[in-house]
């Protein structure tokens, strides 16, 4: 068995674990290869290796255990005109503050604790060329004079136990509060109904809103929408917003 395992300090708890076992018959030079390649993977997680055992040469199995937990996020949004749409995507990227990072896109969960913090502030915390999870909601178009419209909704329950929500939503021809109106709705009904609120799902947003914040279950709602009016000349518009996880103080 060879066996790696880490403890990234206080900005993240990361032991990362992998299983991979490979029979007696595979070369030596596989070995080496799948050695570099965790190596590879540890050292983009931020850190290296804190003890190392080898045992079993009859077996190759790598063991570690992963916790990847943010401890901040932040909200940001941008718009890029372009005649190629992934140009558009790129400057809408730089509007936002998020061009140089390595975007892995991840699901809509705040971890328990997690802080919401200022874009200023966040962005101070991210190093180009870092991968950075982000939660982000994108529209396109080129067609001249079309709204298009992307919105981050955040839900953040009120006890430090429990876990919040991000929705996404992009669509056409909505203006920016009813875009954000709606994103945030998603995000706190999904939260409400993970926690037994009873609520009528008709119900105008506004008045959910309140009803959420009377609770005392849900302490806090937001969002953060980007939109924007189609190029009248036919460049690509695209716009995107966005939750970005981050791992701890700069």
């Amino acid at each position: 068995m060879f066996s790696v395992r880490k403890l990234a300090g206080d900005v993240v708890d990361v032991e990362f674990c992998f299983v991979f076992e490979y029979a007696l018959t595979l070369r030596q030079s596989v070995y080496l290869k799948v050695t570099m390649h965790l190596a590879l993977l540890f050292f983009s997680l931020g850190g290296g290796f804190v003890d190392v055992e080898k045992q079993k040469p009859n077996k190759l199995m790598y063991q570690c255990v992963s916790k990847m937990i943010p401890k901040y996020f932040f909200l940001t949004k941008g718009v890029g005109k372009h005649k190629e749409q992934l140009q558009s995507f790129e400057l809408a990227l730089r509007d936002a503050g998020i061009q140089h990072c390595n975007i892995v896109s991840v699901s809509s969960i705040i971890p328990p604790g997690c802080k919401m913090i200022s874009r200023e502030r966040g962005l101070t915390m991210i190093e180009p060329g870092e991968i950075t999870f982000i939660v982000i909601a994108r529209n396109s178009t080129n067609e001249p004079h079309r709204l298009v419209a992307s919105s981050i909704g955040v839900a953040i329950p009120s006890g430090k136990n429990n876990y919040g929500y991000l929705s996404e939503h992009h669509t056409f021809g909505q203006p920016d509060d009813k875009a954000g109106d709606y994103a945030e709705d998603l995000a706190a009904t999904m939260l409400a109904t993970t926690m037994g609120i009873q609520f009528d799902p008709e119900t105008d947003w506004h008045e959910k809103e309140q009803l959420f914040k009377t609770s005392g279950m849900i302490i806090k709602t937001a969002n953060v929408t980007q939109t924007a009016t189609g190029d009248k000349g036919g460049l690509w518009t695209t716009t995107v917003a966005a939750a970005v996880f981050v791992r701890g103080v700069q």
